[in-house]
């Protein structure tokens, strides 16, 4: 028999017409086709979330082979049972890879056994503990001074005239920048990390065409060269994270493998900065959007780290995280199978209007604001949450006081449409 959840509430089965999944053989609601990956989809997934939440919140998606799980209790709940739901699938690329991408990986080395995100082991809880002394609040908050910095540095470099973009010059380079000097990062311009790490989340994480997937394929060998290099040469900076890594042990007493130290630190470092970057300007286009705010968060005290928390409400960065089942389950009226690929879609638990009253609209100071799912809970909660706050706080703050008057030289600019991962890949502006 599978086990049973049912969320607390007043919520009933969905009564609609089911729809066999021919992988799984199981039963879920149907709702109007769409794409994960459309360009569409990527500028305005509201529409189709709602419909997921109100008429499917379990629901077989034939494009992906992934079942999407919408209803924050739901999501809630799948993060909360690891036994039933385990992370192994969490890292798995989305479109396979051909051969000759294998290849290309398997000449460089190429190998992430399970470490953080994706391990459901006795080995995280360790592993955990070695990342999170690095990005706790007391390490945070003495690294303010340093994100200040930064930040001036940056922002002194936009044109006293004109336009600019402030997600390549600004928004993108304060985290890998900031990462970089907080883990003792050394031996690799911020350029080179962020084109590696942005590599790696299409590769595992988009659609491309199988002549992109080999440019791709590159890249992430290179990264992969280095990580290896960087841990295994023994010339890792004292008290740095690399370091830290290398000398812990597993439960039964041996030292960590460097294949595992490399895959901790492949997802500490894409974590660390290309989310956050993609957070950061997500920030400052809302900010600048939405009227009078961009003035107000460069002299409100607290405004500016309140608008980050709703914007991670809203439009979170990592959009959505999966989970495999362990045994036979039933999730919002859904029976599903040992096996079954879950997507559970962090974006829309955010806009659950059984949680959030009015979630369309942004309101920086509602009661509860830190309920939202965007780091996820329970033990794989992301351990750098802390971190990405103060980033954007800062940076939002620090940039507005530094450009006033700043403004959107186009409201329609791309977005970064991963399964996984959303945010504007510009945000254009010009100075007065």
């Amino acid at each position: 028999m599978p086990r049973t959840y049912r969320p607390e509430g007043t919520r009933a089965r969905v009564s609609v017409p089911a729809v066999t999944s021919p992988a799984l053989g199981a039963s879920a609601p149907v709702i109007d086709a769409f794409d994960l990956f459309s360009d569409d989809f990527a500028r305005d997934p509201y529409p189709w979330l709602e419909s997921l939440r109100a008429e499917a919140p379990v629901h077989f998606d034939p494009g992906t082979g992934l079942w999407l799980v919408s209803r924050y209790q739901d999501v809630r709940h799948v993060l909360l049972a690891p036994d039933d739901f385990l992370p192994d699938n969490a890292q798995h690329a989305v479109t396979p890879l051909p051969f000759g991408v294998l290849r290309v990986l398997a000449r460089a080395g190429f190998n992430l056994p399970p470490a953080l995100a994706n391990n459901g082991s006795d080995s995280h809880p360790g592993l955990r503990r070695v990342v999170t002394r690095f990005f706790n609040a007391q390490r945070v908050a003495a690294a303010v001074p340093v994100i200040e910095r930064i930040a001036d540095e940056l922002l002194d470099a936009v044109p006293a005239s004109g336009g600019c973009d402030l997600f390549t010059s600004f928004a993108q380079v304060l985290p890998c920048r900031v990462l970089m000097e907080l883990l003792g990062i050394e031996g690799v311009p911020p350029a080179t990390l962020i084109r590696w790490s942005d590599a790696s989340l299409e590769l595992f994480w988009g659609r491309p065409t199988p002549e992109r997937q080999l440019e791709l394929a590159e890249l992430v060998g290179e990264f992969h060269r280095w990580l290896t290099e960087t841990v295994a040469g023994g010339t890792a900076r004292p008290g740095s994270f690399v370091e830290a890594l290398t000398d812990h042990r597993l439960p039964g007493g041996e030292r960590l493998d460097v294949e595992t130290a490399v895959a901790a630190c492949f997802f500490v470092f894409i974590a660390g900065q290309s989310t956050t970057g993609q957070l950061i300007a997500t920030v400052l286009r809302h900010a600048l959007t939405e009227p009078g705010m961009w003035a107000r968060v460069a002299s409100e005290d607290g405004l500016a780290r309140a608008w980050v928390e709703e914007v991670l409400r809203r439009e979170p960065p990592v959009t959505t995280w999966r989970r495999v089942t362990a045994r036979p389950v039933e999730l919002g009226g859904v029976n599903l199978p040992e096996g079954a690929q879950l997507l559970l879609m962090l974006l829309g638990s955010g806009s659950d209007p059984e949680v959030f009253d009015a979630p369309e609209r942004m309101c920086p100071h509602r009661a509860n604001i830190r309920r939202h799912l965007a780091f996820g809970v329970g033990r794989h909660r992301c351990p750098g949450a802390s971190l990405a706050r103060t980033e954007a706080t800062v940076a939002l703050r620090a940039a507005a006081r530094r450009l006033p008057g700043v403004r959107l030289s186009t409201a329609d600019g791309p977005m970064l449409g991963l399964l996984s991962f959303r945010a504007p890949l510009r945000v254009p502006v010009e100075r007065p």
